[in-house]
């Protein structure tokens, strides 16, 4: 786990970036197989949104909905099925997500690193083997694991995105390489930076709104707003409203 600590205090984001007139985001912080907080916040943003009143609505998962909590695979499947609501859903692919696609190839040496990484819990979310887990060999693990992930979830990770704009703002995973074009980021950036992202102050061109790196409150700076707010172990999963030049905020309770 992550907890980045500012070394001083900085002004919050301004409101000069806006989204177009008519349109409403939801952007949902790393979920991390907590299936129940995925439930009430989603219930947070269906009576927020019914409140607010008719707009263009686009619901954006930031990524790293798998590993550490327990239920990834029914946080998968509730993804999944969140655009017969809101036809407009979109996810980032995070690098928990790159990991456990790479572990589904067969390959024993990307399975042992995933399950290093918070990718264990994924497992036994999925694993209905007569081989106990606790006993099976990571060989074993990685030959019998992709027949117990559904394609429809393995097509669902596979198609996600890496990048959103939307007005004035820019949805990642991770974060961008400062000074470099949005348009010539690398997937490595996108699903990854930490550091050399987190401590820039300079413009980015765009307001960027990211996950990744744990938080115990909201992260707004400058350049960049930051909602992972560690829901695996917090119990505290993070939404951020925009709309016109307004935002706002959505928590489950601790």
């Amino acid at each position: 786990m992550f907890w980045k600590r500012k070394s001083k205090p900085v002004p919050a984001a301004g409101n000069s970036f806006a989204i177009p007139q008519g349109q409403r985001v939801y952007a949902i912080g790393d979920i991390h197989g907590r299936d129940d907080l995925f439930a009430e916040l989603i219930d947070l943003i269906r009576a927020d949104n019914a409140l607010r009143g008719p707009a263009q609505v686009t619901l954006i998962l930031l990524g790293d909905l798998v590993d550490r909590g327990p239920n990834s695979a029914k946080v998968v499947d509730r993804a999944i099925h969140l655009n017969d609501e809101f036809s407009d859903t979109r996810l980032l692919i995070g690098n928990h997500e790159e990991c456990f696609l790479a572990a589904l190839t067969g390959d024993v040496r990307r399975l042992r690193y995933f399950m290093r990484i918070g990718g264990e819990a994924t497992v036994k979310s999925y694993w209905n083997d007569e081989i106990d887990l606790t006993t099976a060999s990571f060989e074993e693990v990685a030959a019998r694991l992709p027949a117990m992930v559904p394609q429809s979830h393995i097509d669902f990770l596979g198609t996600g995105q890496d990048m959103i704009a939307i007005g004035d703002y820019v949805f990642v995973h991770a974060g961008i390489r400062p000074g470099v074009p949005l348009e010539k980021q690398t997937l490595m950036d996108l699903r990854w930076i930490r550091e050399d992202f987190l401590h820039d102050n300079r413009s980015h061109g765009a307001m960027i709104i990211h996950g990744h790196t744990i938080q115990e409150e909201i992260d707004e700076w400058p350049n960049r707003i930051g909602i992972d707010t560690g829901a695996y172990k917090s119990g505290i999963l993070t939404a951020i409203i925009l709309e016109g030049t307004n935002r706002y905020y959505l928590k489950t309770a601790e």
